[in-house]
């Protein structure tokens, strides 16, 4: 029989996604069948599924490090921010539906069956899934109707490996603290626990794995060091953004606005890759760099939402001058989008506002409709006769005279739009600087003409690095169990 195990955390960030990876390319390695899981997922950074549907691209990156195709049952709810309409609720791959905080607590039980469904698809022809939960079990408050931790697991009857983060302190409280509040039928699905992100001397700590046990009864199953190869991964969590908004000393500065409900903002990890190239992640409050060579607009949830509060910062002027000095801008998915005269929303998909002025560096405007576009693409940079591959999540169609310069090709049909002095590009194609060729012509245009790094190979390396790092920690009897 398939076995399980779920990893729950303490809290939120702890580290539950490239613990899950790690292990996964750990018994990939292993040449063990296993594939990842995670319940319910909330993110904005989302991937095409293999199968054809949306899940968190945290799942797509898992299932890279366990090497099988990635599918839609491996995140079977996800739910995407956007505006005042509250959160887009994508099940089994496919929108669902939408609702705000409050309502989504009671549609949760809906879902169950989904979940469980996608579970049990997971579980066939395969040795071992690993689960990842969501946010804490020790939130209790939320624990009526809930699929993503502790509910999951005892409907579905998977053990639970508790991790706690140490580097921001306090775990040995939080992991007595969970233990002390959950109910007995949750209490008694936790086997043992992970530390993770430890940093220093180990021996140090050896009073406090005995302090926990003492507490909990629990065994420590690892303390997991500090996973440098961790920041080769594409970025999972918004929460991410407030460490990457510190760029590097590169010769091209790169600016990045983060609207609030910025997505598939991992599109920008091989510019970060770069060692010549200083991403900036511009925050709310300060001002687009004035020296950056390139600004790129980032994908959105909500264009219109996006735009007002791009406007709100005041980096509408700060991109209007930039391109005004000869500055050259790119714009992907919503981020093309905003780069347009106007874009409508007549039947208010996206909220209240169904029109709304664009920054005009582009001569197309864009509707928004009903209808999303979801595929993984073959395409080809016609800007620079460059091979492209990627993926497409959006709402809407833009047409204009830029368009007669599509920028791309997709699946052999034209995309996007040049500006006529050739500075302001749009696209509705996610993962464009993945491509190495695409990148070295783009970095070359601006003067940097060094070796580029292999980014899918950087990525690749990264899992391989943190599953020896996990099997040099972790307890060899526990790891065997999973499987035997």
């Amino acid at each position: 029989m398939t076995k399980a195990i779920m990893l729950q955390g303490t809290g939120s960030d702890v580290g539950k996604t490239v613990l899950v990876a790690g292990l996964c390319r750990l018994f990939a390695n292993r040449g063990v069948r296993v594939r990842p899981f995670k319940p319910q997922n909330m993110s904005n950074n989302a991937a095409v599924a293999e199968d054809g549907g949306e899940i968190g691209r945290a799942q797509w990156l898992q299932s890279l490090a366990a090497r099988v195709p990635s599918s839609v049952h491996m995140n079977p709810v996800l739910l995407k921010p956007q505006s005042e309409t509250g959160s887009q609720i994508i099940v089994q791959g496919k929108v669902w539906g939408q609702a705000k905080g409050r309502d989504y607590q009671a549609l949760k039980p809906q879902l169950l069956g989904a979940v469980l469904q996608s579970f049990a698809t997971m579980r066939a022809g395969t040795d071992l899934v690993i689960v990842e939960g969501a946010g804490s079990p020790a939130e209790i408050n939320l624990r009526k109707g809930d699929i993503a931790n502790m509910g999951f697991a005892t409907r579905a009857n998977v053990p639970v490996v508790l991790v706690g983060d140490i580097d921001r302190g306090g775990v040995i409280a939080s992991l007595v603290g969970t233990h002390h509040i959950l109910p007995d039928e949750d209490r008694r699905m936790i086997r043992g626990y992970l530390i993770n992100k430890f940093r220093g001397d180990l021996s140090l700590f050896g009073e406090g794995v005995d302090a926990i046990g003492g507490f909990t009864g629990w065994p420590c199953y690892g303390v997991v060091p500090w996973l440098r190869a961790a920041s080769r991964l594409p970025a999972e969590d918004s929460v991410v953004l407030e460490r990457l908004a510190r760029g590097s000393d590169g010769a091209l500065k790169i600016a990045v606005p983060v609207l609030p409900r910025i997505s598939n903002f991992d599109d920008f990890d091989p510019l970060r890759a770069e060692p010549d190239v200083d991403l900036v992640f511009v925050r709310a409050g300060e001002r687009i760099p004035a020296d950056a060579g390139l600004v790129v607009l980032p994908g959105s949830k909500s264009t219109i939402g996006d735009l007002m509060d791009l406007r709100a910062q005041g980096w509408d002027q700060d991109i209007a001058a930039h391109a005004r000095r000869g500055g050259r801008v790119i714009g992907i998915c919503g981020g093309y989008q905003m780069l347009g005269r106007r874009v409508h929303d007549p039947l208010g998909i996206e909220g209240l506002v169904t029109e709304i002025p664009g920054l005009g560096l582009l001569d197309v405007e864009t509707e928004m409709a009903p209808e999303k576009t979801l595929r993984n693409s073959l395409a080809f940079s016609r800007e620079y006769d460059a091979p492209l591959s990627g993926y497409e999540i959006h709402l809407g169609v833009t047409h204009g005279v830029d368009c007669n310069r599509p920028s791309t090709m997709i699946d052999g049909r034209p995309d996007g739009a040049l500006s006529s002095d050739g500075l302001i590009m749009g696209t509705y194609l996610h993962g464009l600087f993945t491509s190495d060729a695409y990148r070295a012509k783009l970095l070359a245009s601006f003067g940097l003409t060094g070796e580029r790094v292999d980014y899918r190979a950087g990525v690749e390396a990264a899992l391989d690095e943190i599953a020896a790092e996990l099997e040099a920690v972790l307890d060899p009897a526990w790891l065997d169990s999973l499987v035997h």
